[in-house]
């Protein structure tokens, strides 16, 4: 779906919202995106449902939103310029501006800062030369602290390209991004085969994942995310103490001489606890207001 220079202005103009001047993509490429757009647009029963994957589309073929590109998104779905710049800003996934072949993000939520992503994070900014958001000298890298991303039972975590590797120290983390900005291969530690920034949003645009492994590859919830699922089988396992400031975050299971009770399980939390309205032998009382 398209739409004429003139409707677009008129819509534009009706929403006070001017399109924004931008040079065009050179006739090739602009042939090649067209055709990919067609291919995306296909998949939904409305043209403007599209959106999102065309916009990491155009992200793939510079690495980041840029205004051609947003107009590229407006003038094929017949959205004003104004429409798709509110979008593009809203998600964190698209970069507004220039970035590295390899996005690191370091989680700083409370869980991985405490196990030390803090640590990570401010021991990447020294290493690189870089705050947050930056992007080294030579294009490689770009830095930044992220939002949880739902891999605590592996805490600290590092993604790059939104791809996990866990349970980093800031030693490791150094050694990763010295890794990629010398071409050496590197593996994530579960899901797919590493790729670049832009194969990754050609990928999230929703083409054919080609890496070699990928359909493969997966990943799974770590030990503290299962014992619920476990119990619930009625499945037990041995107890395992964790002491995150002296053996690290994670330590190998203990044996044990018999095996624990659905109470003596991985995560206290997950365990009945005792408290003054479940224990009889030790009531609550009232409260200092109850009892004037």
């Amino acid at each position: 779906m398209t739409t004429s220079s003139s409707e677009r202005a008129e819509r534009g103009v009706s929403l006070g919202m001017p399109e924004l001047p931008a040079p065009d993509y050179p006739d090739d490429v602009r042939a090649r995106l067209e055709r990919d757009a067609r291919e995306v647009i296909a998949r939904y029963p409305d043209s403007r449902s599209a959106l999102l994957p065309l916009l990491h589309l155009v992200q793939s073929e510079e690495g980041h939103v840029t205004r051609t590109g947003m107009r590229f998104c407006a003038e094929t779905l017949g959205l004003t310029t104004a429409e798709v710049t509110a979008v593009a800003t809203f998600y964190t996934m698209y970069r507004r501006k220039p970035s590295g072949d390899y996005q690191v993000g370091v989680c700083t939520n409370t869980l991985c800062a405490v196990m030390g992503g803090d640590a990570i994070f401010e021991a990447l900014q020294e290493h690189l030369g870089v705050g947050n958001g930056e992007t080294t000298g030579d294009g490689k890298v770009t830095l930044e602290h992220i939002e949880c991303n739902a891999a605590c039972d592996y805490a600290p975590v590092v993604m790059v390209n939104w791809e996990f590797f866990d349970n980093q120290t800031p030693d490791s983390a150094r050694r990763l991004v010295d890794d990629l900005r010398a071409g050496t291969p590197v593996s994530p530690t579960r899901g797919a085969p590493l790729c670049t920034f832009k194969e990754t949003a050609r990928i999230l645009a929703g083409f054919p994942d080609e890496r070699e492994g990928a359909v493969e590859a997966s990943g799974s919830a770590g030990p503290a995310s299962l014992v619920g699922l476990r119990l619930a089988r009625g499945e037990t396992a041995p107890a395992r103490v964790v002491h995150p400031r002296e053996g690290g975050p994670h330590e190998e299971p203990q044996a044990t001489d018999h095996e624990p009770s659905p109470a003596q399980h991985l995560s206290s939390h997950d365990a009945p606890q005792d408290t003054s309205a479940s224990d009889s032998a030790h009531p609550a009382g009232p409260t200092a207001e109850e009892g004037e």
